[in-house]
């Protein structure tokens, strides 16, 4: 396959469908799930010293969920999805920082009333 042929069958498989959800309905209940998308891709070209020719590509594609759009009783609402990893992630970063904070105040608090000279 061509790199443009690849590239175009990447770019038309790309639908809203992959950002939004097929809307479900649960009693008086609409929802319709949203993700973030991103792509990427690339390829090339290119002769070896013997004139024989060669090219390749490649596509990525990642999608995360960000969301829902909830529809009740006629009224429209979003409900951000929370990623529970990236919190604890976040989380735990805060406190190691606070933990070496606290550390570095408490020697520079002793060397003074020490009369230590860093």
């Amino acid at each position: 396959m061509k790199v443009d042929e690849l590239l175009t069958k990447a770019k038309d498989g790309l639908e809203t469908k992959m950002v939004y959800g097929e809307p479900y309905q649960v009693d008086d209940v609409t929802v319709i799930v949203a993700s973030a998308v991103g792509t990427g891709g690339g390829g090339g070209d290119s002769r070896d010293e013997k004139g024989r020719s060669g090219e390749g590509g490649g596509f990525g594609l990642s999608a995360k969920p960000v969301g829902a759009y909830v529809i009740k009783d006629g009224k429209l609402r979003w409900e951000p999805a929370v990623d529970v990893n990236r919190l604890v992630a976040t989380l735990g970063a805060i406190a190691v920082a606070a933990i070496f904070a606290a550390t570095r105040l408490a020697k520079l608090k002793y060397r003074a009333e020490t009369d230590e000279r860093p």
